[in-house]
């Protein structure tokens, strides 16, 4: 069973709630119904307009049974949702009228419907801005216990079962914070290490990189920063092995291993990837893609309290299908 597969197949044993807050999106609302047809998603809610929805799913040819529609601007949580977020966000300025707007828009709709556990994950970006879609994360749902930085990470899947677990690597971060900082990398690390288990089932272990290893850069300001990121990370006692900094060769090869990190704790069991900025992320995701023929998936958003996912804007509805799929199961088993 491929990953795709895999992540559709526990999607339906997890029985989780999907919003889509793009509901009058052509390609979304296909989506939804692959999705409710599929049994990815014990639910799915389209927002919008009522007969805008309607009119797109026409359109489309797309038979909105089983499917619910919410206008966020007439829904009878609006009160409720606004008073929820002028709660949260009084003390950095925010009024009740603008938290009443705020929540008549279908991102940070949707982001409460979530946060409020009417949903279980959200997925959008087909029109919307990958910042938009972080800014209500971020702003109604907030990051998870123990860390203050949302990220993401890719799944590769290199065919190759002697290469992470049983051929599949996560690769972070890889689309959303150019230069981390080392406390943002340690939290990008702890992150992705969720998601390893999330996506594929193994314990993480965890090599954050560097174009040195164990000091052998010097002292550039890059290498101190990953070090620093190892220590911070060490201090927290996290539940799943780690090094670092160490350059690609010594966290994937055991024999460089050995000769540049002798006694490392990850030696011939690396997992998951931690780049020291997005430029090396998106690079060496990109490189392994196209010159080792592997498949990337992603990326998928990490860090936050609850699940949520952005789209390309040019996703097609499989990938909507797919995204929806890896964000449920990022949900988890209820």
């Amino acid at each position: 069973m491929n990953f795709v597969e895999s992540m559709k197949s526990r999607a339906v044993a997890y029985g989780n709630r999907l919003v889509l807050p793009e509901g009058t999106e052509k390609r979304t609302v296909q989506a939804a119904r692959k999705i409710i047809d599929g049994k990815i998603a014990s639910a799915v809610t389209l927002l919008g307009n009522a007969s805008a929805v309607a009119k797109v799913a026409a359109e489309v040819g797309v038979k909105l049974d089983g499917i619910t529609v919410i206008d966020p601007a007439a829904s009878e949580l609006l009160a409720d949702f606004a008073h929820t977020y002028y709660e949260k966000r009084k003390a950095k300025g925010m009024t009740e009228e603008q938290a009443k707007t705020d929540m008549s828009g279908i991102l940070r709709f949707g982001a409460m419907m979530v946060a409020k556990g009417l949903a279980d994950s959200m997925v959008a970006g087909a029109e919307n801005t990958t910042g938009d879609v972080l800014r209500a994360g971020l702003t109604v749902i907030g990051t998870a216990p123990g860390t203050k930085t949302a990220s993401s990470c890719f799944v590769m899947d290199t065919k190759d079962p002697k290469w992470g677990a049983d051929g599949l690597l996560i690769f972070a971060d890889c689309a959303v914070i150019p230069t981390p900082s080392s406390e943002q990398l340690a939290d990008i690390a702890a992150s992705a290490a969720v998601s390893c288990r999330a996506f594929t089932g193994a314990e993480p272990v965890v090599a954050l990189l560097s174009f040195s290893t164990k000091g052998s850069g010097g002292k550039d300001e890059n290498v101190l920063r990953v070090q620093e990121a190892a220590r911070i990370l060490g201090e927290r006692k996290p539940d799943f092995v780690f090094d670092g900094e160490l350059q690609a060769d010594a966290a994937l090869i055991p024999s460089v291993t050995e000769k540049k990190a002798p006694g490392s704790p990850i030696t011939g069991k690396v997992n998951t990837l931690v780049f020291p900025d997005l430029g090396s992320g998106n690079i060496g995701y990109k490189l392994v893609q196209r010159l080792a023929n592997a498949e990337a998936f992603g990326p998928f958003l990490q860090g936050f309290a609850k699940p949520i996912s952005d789209l390309s804007r040019g996703c097609s509805v499989d990938d909507i299908v797919t995204t929806a799929a890896v964000t449920l199961v990022q949900a988890g088993k209820k």
